[in-house]
């Protein structure tokens, strides 16, 4: 049955998701995606899980998504004597690479010689998710004498962020790349790469999935915001990963840059995912807050190709409910008259400098559509890319992305108002035309008599060669 909606919802397996009732429950209650966060866990937790979301799959289906994030490079500090220490305002402390050493009240290790070679006197750094903040008064190759300016309690192996400042490090860590090896083996169908800080960590990543999987670039430091579009011509999708972006910009500077985001993805076509606390409240309670729900519908409003759950999900009290309190927002939200408006008022055609056939066909798709307001929009598609094309048309008829690949019907359950078929290899456009016809009216989204629009790509099997517009009725 295809969803009442068109925005997907991301959903992350935790201790809380880890079984087959309940990971089938969240696939009815609206889960489209399930992300595997590779910073918690096994290898074989990560397996037992996605082979349970392919049994689930073939029983219901339809197909689904697994996405694999990677840690990254997340920088901490190291240990204390006593577990954690009280910082007080004004009071000196000391980061070095004494790893031996255990920290107190005066210093700590920091065994990241990269922030080092960063630093500069006058620069801040911020601890424990920006809830401790130290400024540099002298610093060297291996050490740096700080003033705390806001305290508090800090405890062993807290975060560290350097605002404002590119580290000279890989977005890939050896566990990232253990982890990532280990992902593809199991066939993951999207990979997650955090902490992204310019176009050259896609093109590390993407050189070694070689194509196995796409890329979610995950927006998370202000220096991928200044290299966002050399950013978006290397990924298949982006992240607005909205928890560690907020503790290095001001938190009123967040809601800004993540419509910015959105444009910015919308205007390419790359797949958008808002994330990160937009549910908090239900990690510990049955409802959300108002202000969580209008969290959720202002990223559907701005026209996010999909919305996702962490700790909602994956270690909270209501995993099943907070999917199905999302997929009830995001089906409310849409119901709105007004949210026609608001996706017609940011729409804009494909970027002339970059447009290409493919991109001429699904405007065109769009406004036939919606001239003749047939019932349907179809892309049979190899790769993905013609379907991608119609979700960023945004149209109000339903899109179904026909593919003869199980790895590309996978791919497509992340794409905004795309509805993902398996079928098999056509021979010619007649062929593909009956099909369509028939997966229309089979799953609901055609009734006899109806028209529906059909793009594809001359030869079949083609990557990337959507040329056809065709004009089909239903009989």
């Amino acid at each position: 049955m295809p969803r009442p909606r068109n925005a997907k919802i991301v959903a992350t397996l935790g201790p809380a998701s880890a079984h087959r009732e309940t990971i089938a429950a969240l696939v009815r209650a609206g889960a489209d995606v399930f992300r595997l966060n590779f910073s918690h866990g096994t290898h074989d937790d990560h397996k037992q899980r996605l082979e349970l979301i392919r049994s689930i799959e073939s029983d219901v289906g339809r197909p689904i998504g697994v996405l694999l994030d990677l840690q990254g490079p997340k920088l901490r500090v190291g240990a204390f004597e006593e577990g954690a220490v009280d910082l007080d305002e004004g009071a000196a402390f000391r980061l070095d690479m004494e790893i031996d050493r255990c920290g107190d009240a005066s210093r700590v290790s920091l065994p990241h010689p990269e922030i080092f070679a960063a630093l500069k006197e006058g620069a801040e750094l911020l601890l424990d998710d920006g809830r401790l903040r130290l400024k540099v008064e002298r610093c060297g190759p291996d050490f740096a004498d700080t003033r705390v300016i806001t305290g508090g309690k800090l405890s062993n192996r807290k975060g560290v962020n350097v605002p404002g400042v590119v580290l000279p490090l890989s977005a890939l860590t050896k566990k990232d790349h253990e982890d990532l090896q280990y992902g593809l083996s199991l066939g993951v169908d999207w990979v997650a790469l955090s902490f992204v800080q310019c176009p050259d960590d896609i093109a590390e990543v993407k050189a070694i999935v070689q194509g196995r999987a796409a890329i979610v670039a995950k927006i998370e430091k202000p220096a991928a915001i200044e290299t966002l579009n050399g950013i978006l011509a290397q990924a298949d999708a982006v992240m607005v990963a909205r928890g560690d972006l907020g503790v290095e910009m001001l938190a009123e500077q967040v809601p800004a840059i993540q419509k910015f985001i959105v444009r910015a993805c919308r205007k390419l076509g790359k797949p958008v995912i808002v994330a990160t606390q937009m549910l908090e409240s239900m990690v510990t309670l049955p409802v959300p807050t108002r202000a969580e729900a209008s969290d959720v519908a202002t990223a559907i409003y701005d026209g996010a190709d999909a919305v996702m759950l962490s700790a909602e999900s994956a270690s909270g009290r209501y995993p099943v409910e907070s999917v199905a309190m999302m997929n009830r927002i995001i089906a409310r939200t849409e119901a709105d008259p007004h949210y026609r408006d608001a996706i017609e008022a940011s729409h804009t055609p494909p970027p002339a400098d970059t447009a290409d056939t493919a991109d001429a066909i699904g405007w065109a798709a769009r406004s036939v559509a919606g001239l003749l307001d047939v019932a349907s929009v179809v892309a049979y598609t190899g790769t993905g890319s013609s379907a991608f094309r119609m979700a960023r048309e945004r149209p109000r008829a339903p899109i179904i992305g026909m593919t003869p690949k199980r790895a590309t019907a996978r791919q497509l359950a992340l794409a905004w108002g795309v509805n993902p078929v398996l079928c098999h290899d056509v021979m010619g456009v007649d062929e593909m035309t009956e099909v369509a016809r028939q997966t229309a009216l089979k799953l609901g989204f055609a009734q006899r008599g109806q028209s529906i629009v059909i793009a594809a790509g001359m030869p079949f099997g083609t990557p990337g060669s959507t040329n056809l517009l065709r004009i089909a009725q239903v009989d």
